[in-house]
């Protein structure tokens, strides 16, 4: 089960949902379960957030997994069973990217704005 799943459906506010498995090229939609709303209320037009629910690709903008959901209490790694894949899970790396970048605020620039 991967947990807190955040499902960007086209046209409509994010949802949080736990999937059965990672979704594969070969399935026609997303199967899960657990389905809320991110503040943890239950969406208004679901009757039972433990009901499985099937979300048809066609509907789905985007899927947003955090590493977290693949990172059992305690390990560095996870193996993701028939696809023999191993995930490397470093808190500490940032992908060769600092998390806030230098900006430099250009003074003439931010002076034209003022003057508009």
């Amino acid at each position: 089960m991967i947990r807190n799943v955040v499902v960007h459906v086209a046209n409509e506010q994010p949802l949080l949902a736990d999937l059965y498995g990672l979704p594969t090229a070969g399935d026609s939609g997303m199967l899960c379960t657990n389905l809320r709303m991110p503040d943890g209320k239950r969406p208004i037009f679901v009757d039972d957030q433990r009901a499985t629910f099937f979300f048809p690709y066609l509907h789905i903008r985007f899927v947003e997994i955090p590493t977290s959901a693949f990172r059992p209490e305690g390990a560095d790694t996870v193996d993701h069973g028939d696809d023999a894949a191993l995930v490397a899970l470093d808190a500490g790396a940032t992908n060769g990217r600092d998390d806030e970048p230098d900006l430099e605020l250009d003074e003439e620039f931010l002076r034209k704005i003022r003057d508009l």
